[in-house]
């Protein structure tokens, strides 16, 4: 089975007067096709790992790799080209622009990889809206639409450039039981309907135990 992502002995350090080992040794691996959630007490060091992942952070020691190739060491450029490509990111806090379309946010990291032309991208755009059943709040802006339905847009966000793993930090945190369960049966359905993988740090146990494998971290390192 293809490996999508995988860590080698992954180190970091803080230094704040004094030297701080927030992350050691990790080493694991999420195949393709795979719904991994990681889980652990606050400070453990689970979002400063995602961080790691996503390429957002390259203060590191070890080996990264995504796609079965090594990415430790790559200039901005090419992890950025990553990022946007291959990667989408579902954070607790949706990040969208308020004063723009559910659509304008949607299409925004596809115009930013600048692969396809305006039409393209809006043909795309309004197809991952359909995937997730939110097409009719396509020209509404940002701001008129609820917690649970804004959640839904990050996730055809997070899609647009049809990557190959959707890392998530708490995507339900800010989300009732009843808007969590949907976005988790979104998760699911995009992992058994497309194949697509999926890595989420969430504190929420119910949603940790649908997932296949659970990661549980304890001061800095992988207990399970």
């Amino acid at each position: 089975m293809k490996t999508i992502l995988e860590t080698k002995n992954i180190n970091k350090d803080f230094k704040n007067g004094s030297v701080f080992h927030v992350l050691k040794n990790i080493t694991f691996k999420v195949n393709s096709g795979e719904f991994v959630s990681i889980m652990g007490k606050s400070g453990c060091g689970k979002s400063t790992l995602l961080y790691i992942l996503s390429t957002m952070d390259t203060n590191y020691d070890g080996h990264l790799y995504f796609n079965e190739k090594l990415i430790t060491g790559l200039e901005n450029n090419s992890l950025s080209f990553i990022r946007n490509k291959y990667i989408g990111f579902v954070f607790q806090f949706h990040y969208l622009l308020s004063d723009f379309s559910v659509l304008e946010n949607v299409m925004l990291p596809a115009k930013k990889l600048g692969l396809k032309n305006p039409s393209e991208i809006e043909h795309d755009a309004i197809e991952k809206l359909n995937i997730l059943g939110i097409e009719k709040l396509a020209l509404k802006k940002a701001s008129q639409i609820s917690g649970g339905e804004k959640q839904r847009v990050a996730i055809a966000r997070a899609l647009i450039n049809e990557p190959l793993i959707i890392m998530g930090d708490e995507p339900t945190g800010n989300l009732d039981s009843y808007n969590a369960e949907i976005v988790f049966n979104i998760f699911r359905d995009l992992n058994r309907d497309r194949g697509l993988s999926l890595l989420v740090v969430t504190h929420d146990l119910d949603f940790a135990s649908n997932t296949d494998r659970i990661i549980e971290m304890g001061d800095g390192t992988i207990m399970v």
